[in-house]
């Protein structure tokens, strides 16, 4: 992609933007404003493929009735530490934050929380909710899967799409009052399949070791997801790592919580489906937290402290570089590619919104 197939958008003419799509959809102004922030955050930290680039597909996705505006998580079973909600389909980024503040409630009340929140749509990237914990003092880990459509994501040894790019994350909060949190964020694909499409949009390639065609066959051809048929797959990242990593995800998420799995082909077509379990922790009942953060900044500092092999890249930490991210597309304006930005623009249009954010 070469700078002339890519426009900036400031970051709060952008917001805008998102919250009068989400707002078209049938959404209050706090579900429309949740979603906008969620997916705008994204792009601000760098992670394209969980930002503004999905929310086309939302808007579709209300159309055809596989997205509720509007809907709170219903309470499946519910225990003082535990609890499993039905997410009955709305926005995962309103629902989902629900389902955490309960979360977090409980665990600060009994010292750790277990939440699953099963049948929600997209719930975007997960670091938000970790980073969510965080800001309330707790230590978070996250397990999620999804399905939509064939599963993307080939096992370990195997050539075709058996699970998808089920997400793990960790969450620490900082080592001092108003510091960053540790944001561990991954999926377990060796890139996440909206990097994919990112680089198909754009028509670049994607990283070697990434991709296989439906042979079974290396490739750096995003298109062998989006134009073949049969199409290829993605790998996990890590090899065998991974792979069982994500079938982590497929059962604890997925089977354990009665959610969605990819393996059956009538769950499919029901737009995007996550299932999410969650676990939230209070550092304090361990014991000295002041102690825990003198601990936790010593090991930060003593692995930042090692010699860069490069020079240009010092040593970071998880959630490091997104604030590096932020602080340049801030400033700068957020990247969007052509393609991205023109599907942006026809999903407002056709809901009656015209008015366009300068993009430059």
């Amino acid at each position: 992609m070469t700078e002339a197939d890519t426009v900036h958008v400031e970051a709060p003419a952008l917001g805008d933007f998102l919250r009068a799509i989400v707002g078209a959809t049938g959404s209050t102004r706090q579900e429309a404003a949740e979603v906008a922030a969620h997916l705008l955050e994204a792009n601000l930290q760098g992670h394209d493929s969980h930002g503004i680039m999905l929310l086309p597909r939302y808007v579709q996705h209300v159309r055809e009735g596989k997205l509720h505006p509007n809907v709170a998580p219903t309470p499946v079973r519910q225990e003082a530490s535990l609890a499993l909600f039905d997410g009955n389909m709305g926005y995962g980024q309103h629902v989902g934050r629900q389902a955490m503040d309960w979360a977090i409630g409980a665990a600060k009340q009994h010292g750790h929380a277990v939440m699953g929140l099963r049948n929600v749509h997209h719930i975007g990237r997960v670091g938000t909710y970790g980073e969510q914990a965080a800001a309330a003092g707790m230590i978070s880990v996250h397990f999620v899967n999804g399905v939509s459509g064939p599963p993307s994501v080939a096992p370990f040894g195997g050539s075709d799409g058996r699970l998808s790019t089920n997400p793990v994350c960790v969450t620490i909060p900082p080592a001092v009052p108003g510091g960053q949190p540790l944001v561990l964020d991954f999926a377990t694909s060796a890139i996440a399949l909206g990097k994919c499409r990112v680089a198909f949009n754009a028509g670049r390639a994607v990283p070697e070791g990434a991709l296989v065609d439906a042979t079974g066959q290396p490739t750096t051809d995003p298109g062998v997801l989006y134009r073949d048929n049969p199409r290829g797959a993605l790998l996990s990242f890590g090899a065998h790592k991974g792979y069982g990593l994500a079938l982590v995800c497929e059962i604890l998420a997925g089977a354990l919580l009665g959610g969605a799995t990819a393996w059956r082909p009538e769950l499919r077509d029901r737009g995007i489906v996550n299932s999410w379990l969650a676990f939230v922790i209070d550092p304090a009942r361990f014991g000295d937290v002041s102690a825990f953060r003198e601990e936790l900044a010593a090991v930060i500092a003593d692995v930042k402290a090692s010699p860069a092999a490069d020079p240009d890249n010092p040593v970071l930490v998880a959630g490091e570089k997104e604030r590096i991210t932020k602080a340049k597309r801030l400033a700068g304006g957020i990247p969007v590619d052509a393609t991205t930005w023109g599907n942006l623009v026809e999903a407002a249009r056709s809901l009656g919104i015209n008015a366009v954010p300068a993009a430059q």
